[in-house]
């Protein structure tokens, strides 16, 4: 089930507030966070109802409780997983996901919305993508999702949900879509900035990005990042490496207007760490970028702000 229409790139996994060392830092940059809000205007009181509803939705598949993950369903309503198999009611529809949960036991899965059509006051659909995590050790796996979503008695509850593949991309395709991101990136948080520089090496197989962090004291940290196909597992990689001395591997799949990727790592002294960050891109010279489900070891750590990243004019 492993979907593979995935676009590498960049960005921040090794900047501070992500991996290390000041992973457990936040963005807070108040002129940042009002840009990123102004970029990504607000949707309707339906809209916000439905994506409360969709976070609820993938907080109790989470919890693998397939009675109470049915309940989000109206009683007739349907599932259609990807192969086309239609699973009507809510008593098949626990039945159903009694056994996935049995089969896997840790699964989770992340829900990325890409848009929401309001038809009437009681019904709208919902286009986006499902990041599917069979278990914290193995590649997530993405597919598109449709939802019917229809208004009860007050409450929004699922008609019709229907899973479909993403079609496979091809290595030239993959590469020929980081080309926007060669050239210089900056940013700046609390007074911290960060630049980097994008470059193609290895006959233009990898993007190379360059990072340097100037801190408030005037010292600096530069790491380093590298993103390309990985042709034994079809899908774009990207690999970073940070000051100090922590490492981390991307897995990326492209949503609508940007990317996303889950990332696994370890820092300098040896603590596991994970995140799925999200990047939407603005126009050839802007992006926001956020970071979602971060951990470090054990340890949960709140979402970042959206941060906007903004191309550095040629000098």
């Amino acid at each position: 089930m492993r979907r593979n229409v995935i676009l590498g790139c960049v960005f921040w996994l090794v900047f501070p507030g992500l991996f290390n060392p000041a992973l457990s830092q936040q963005p807070n940059n108040k002129a940042a966070a009002e840009s990123a809000s102004a970029a990504t205007p607000k949707g309707s009181e339906t809209e916000d109802s439905i994506a409360k509803q969709v976070a609820s939705f993938a907080s109790a598949f989470n919890k693998r409780d397939a009675k109470q993950f049915a309940l989000f369903w109206v009683p007739q309503g349907e599932y259609i997983d990807e192969s086309g198999e239609t699973v009507v009611g809510r008593e098949a529809i626990e039945s159903f996901f009694t056994k996935v949960f049995e089969k896997k036991p840790e699964v989770s899965v992340q829900l990325i919305t890409e848009s929401i059509r309001v038809l009437s006051d009681s019904v709208a659909v919902e286009d986006g993508k499902a990041i599917v995590a069979p278990s914290p050790t193995e590649d997530p796996e993405v597919s598109q999702y449709t939802t019917v979503h229809l208004k009860v008695d007050g409450k929004w509850l699922i008609g019709s949900l229907r899973d479909s593949f993403v079609e496979t991309d091809t290595e030239p395709k993959v590469l020929s879509d980081l080309e926007w991101l060669i050239g210089d990136w900056g940013s700046e948080e609390n007074g911290v900035r960060s630049e980097s520089h994008c470059r193609w090496i290895a006959n233009n197989r990898f993007v190379e990005r360059a990072y340097t962090t100037t801190q408030l004291d005037g010292s600096t940290t530069t790491g380093v990042q590298i993103i390309g196909w990985n042709a034994q597992t079809n899908q774009v990689q990207s690999w970073n490496f940070s000051p100090d001395g922590g490492h981390a591997v991307g897995v990326w799949s492209a949503i609508e207007g940007g990317w996303l990727s889950k990332v696994t790592g370890t820092t300098g002294t040896g603590e596991s760490t994970m995140a799925v960050n999200v990047l939407k891109k603005l126009d050839d010279a802007a992006y926001v970028w956020q970071s979602i489900q971060r951990t470090v070891g054990d340890t949960p750590l709140p979402d970042t702000d959206e941060v906007i990243v903004r191309r550095i004019p040629s000098r």
